[in-house]
């Protein structure tokens, strides 16, 4: 039985078509992986699934009163909130009966009515039923699962990082146990082993799903059908995400057989029709032309076009890059231990370790925005560094990628910025369209791009793959290991990273977190 049936979706932006007409079913149990491109319509379809876009059209129907669960990193929570507190608001109806239990019993030690007292228990019935007097045992396992743990219950959500805020996001939504679960990359913020937890729950999980990710090893342990979303078309795929996509390649080449043979009657009727139009064949011609225009035209096999990047290098004199002596980063106490390193011109190192152990504190502290509780970090005065922040925020995220690069290169030529945002994969739709309606690996790619605009010797990447897909990772990859100069790199992605760094920083092995929450332990 279907919990959700789509039929006849069409979504456009400007002169981008995402989808045309498309239709397909999510079956109850079924865990539906959605895969595409950066920019394809993926998040854009979870978003009209839910009600917060509205299609060109299309009918959505859910199945009734189900419990959707959500994956919302920009939702609003209350100022001064802590981590339990957030946490809590999952079982806030169950929270709210307790109350009006007690407030019962209350009432009935005073008045002594019986109707009172029947009320209570039936409270106290429902209560039992919802497994209320386990919630903090729910609450603890979810935590450590995700690795919320070593925050720590009463870390004040506002001051988190973006990635500890979508933890806690996913957190409370899993708690929450909804029918049906749909997220957007659950993975960009996990480290191994968070990963490996969220994949057990979601194969014990009974409920319908659907999961974006570019994560392919993920997708294949923890879904059983695929719905691809490319070229104004979503085709779903029945098993794993390896038999889907050899039933995509089996599809696209009976596709492009089709339409070669197409285009062989196309090209002899459009020849004949322009040798016999004016002569005493001119009314099969015109036969022929009507043929054509009946036509159902077969599309040809396309690709989008592939991101590639080039980090321009300026050359430094320097054979050091720089040297950080004893640095203690943290905010009103230290993260981690002091920490000592060096790095010379063209060496390459990578900071490693869970999320939240603190690799962006550290990055933040050796370039001066955080303040250094202890020691030094110094560049070489040749050295020229370009930052890559993860969290996708803008001064004004309503200008489009050409005007925000505008502002930021003011005697830039707009065709040369145009030419290098398409180059990051940027189509011409999108570089005109407000950042804010752009996707995470399309905003990410913007700020890539950024980067290749100024020449340096030093580039600084915190999780730059987080929201990017495939193809853009490799392009990534191959301009990092081409670049001349120093590299220091935060990722948790083993297959992006492995094997070609100099040297490598496990943060956390520095954590002073970890060693508190060990000794506690």
């Amino acid at each position: 039985m279907a919990v959700l049936d789509v039929n006849g979706l069409t979504m456009s932006y400007a002169d981008k078509k995402l989808y045309d007409q498309a239709s397909f079913q999510l079956e109850r149990g079924e865990h539906m992986g959605i895969v595409g491109e950066n920019g394809a319509g993926k998040s854009t379809l979870i978003k009209i699934l839910i009600g917060k876009v509205l299609p060109v059209a299309g009918k959505i129907t859910w199945q009734k009163n189900l419990k959707i669960g959500y994956l919302d990193q920009y939702v609003d929570i209350k100022a001064g909130m802590t981590l339990i507190e957030f946490l809590q608001t999952a079982f806030q109806d169950l929270y709210a009966k307790n109350d009006q239990m007690n407030q019962l019993y209350a009432d009935y030690v005073e008045k002594l009515d019986d109707h009172l007292l029947n009320q209570a228990g039936q409270l106290q019935a429902d209560l039992d039923a919802h497994h209320f007097y386990e919630i903090d045992t729910q609450i603890e396992r979810v935590m450590t699962g995700l690795g919320l743990i070593e925050l720590g219950r009463d870390h004040i959500v506002a001051e988190m990082s973006g990635g500890q805020r979508s933890k806690i996001i996913l957190a409370k939504m899993l708690l929450e146990e909804p029918d049906v679960i749909l997220l957007d990359e659950p993975t960009n913020y996990l480290d191994t082993a968070h990963i490996e937890w969220l994949i057990e729950y979601l194969s014990n999980y009974d409920g319908a799903a659907m999961i974006i990710s570019h994560d392919y090893d993920f997708l294949e342990r923890v879904t059983n059908t695929i719905c691809d979303v490319a070229f104004g078309k979503i085709i779903k795929y029945r098993g794993s995400f390896q038999q889907a996509m050899r039933q995509k390649a089996e599809r696209q080449a009976l596709q492009a057989r089709e339409y070669e043979k197409q285009q062989e009657v196309i090209d002899k009727a459009q020849r004949f029709i322009r040798k016999n139009k004016a002569g005493s064949k001119s009314t099969m011609a015109k036969s022929r032309e009507k043929m054509l225009a009946r036509m159902d035209r077969i599309d040809p096999p396309s690709d989008n076009v592939q991101a590639s990047f080039n980090f321009p290098y300026e050359n430094t004199g320097s054979a050091n890059a720089l040297r950080v002596e004893n640095l203690s980063a943290g905010y009103q106490r230290p993260l981690l231990a002091p920490v000592t390193f060096s790095i010379s011109s063209g060496e390459k190192i990578l900071f490693s370790g869970f999320n939240g152990v603190g690799k962006s504190t550290l990055i933040k502290t050796i370039l001066g925005e955080i303040p250094a509780l202890g020691g030094t970090a110094s560049f070489s005065p040749s050295t020229i560094v370009n930052y890559f922040d993860q969290d996708l925020i803008w001064d004004d995220p309503s200008l489009s990628p050409l005007q925000t690069l505008q502002n930021l290169f003011p005697t830039m030529l707009p065709k040369t910025i145009r030419q290098r945002l398409a180059r990051a994969g940027i189509n011409a739709t999108n570089t005109m369209k407000p950042l804010q309606l752009l996707s995470g690996g399309e905003q990410t790619k913007v700020k890539l791009a950024i980067l290749e605009l100024t020449p340096a010797n030093f580039l600084i990447l915190d999780e730059p793959t987080n929201h990017l897909d495939e193809p853009t990772k490799a392009a990534l990859k191959q301009a990092l290991q081409s670049f001349k100069g120093s590299l220091i790199l935060v990722s948790h992605e083993q297959s992006f990273t492995n094997g070609w760094f100099d040297k490598v920083l496990n943060v956390e092995k520095l954590s002073l977190k970890g060693e508190k929450h060990a000794k506690n332990n």
